[in-house]
């Protein structure tokens, strides 16, 4: 019962995380950044995203850049969701380089 409950806020979480990146990479031109995977504490006191960001090589600048802002992300994400959590979790964020890694797998195949 309590994992269907998490994997329901989990989901919610990564639908309105992205729709926040989608609107603030806008204003960057050339960088897109979508998130690929949220997991939330069975307290769901604290949440853990994944993100993909394209360029790759620009990805530790975002990173930071996304953990700086990190409470400014988190009451974006609280107005958004306020009717359905009563506590916004705490947010992490840490780069989700899968892509990456199959990109150089491919390579390492090729060869």
């Amino acid at each position: 019962m309590q994992e269907t409950r998490q994997n329901r806020i989990a989901r919610l979480l990564q639908k309105e995380l992205s729709l926040i990146f989608q609107s603030q990479t806008r204003q960057m031109r050339g960088v897109m950044v979508s998130v690929t995977r949220v997991k939330i504490s069975p307290d769901l006191s604290i949440c853990t995203a994944y993100l993909s960001i394209f360029p790759s090589d620009r990805g530790e600048e975002i990173i930071k850049n996304v953990n700086d802002n990190q409470k400014t992300i988190r009451y974006e994400l609280g107005t958004r969701v306020r009717n359905q959590l009563r506590i916004i979790p705490e947010l992490r964020f840490f780069i989700d380089d899968s892509l990456d890694y199959i990109e150089h797998i491919d390579e390492l195949l090729k060869k």
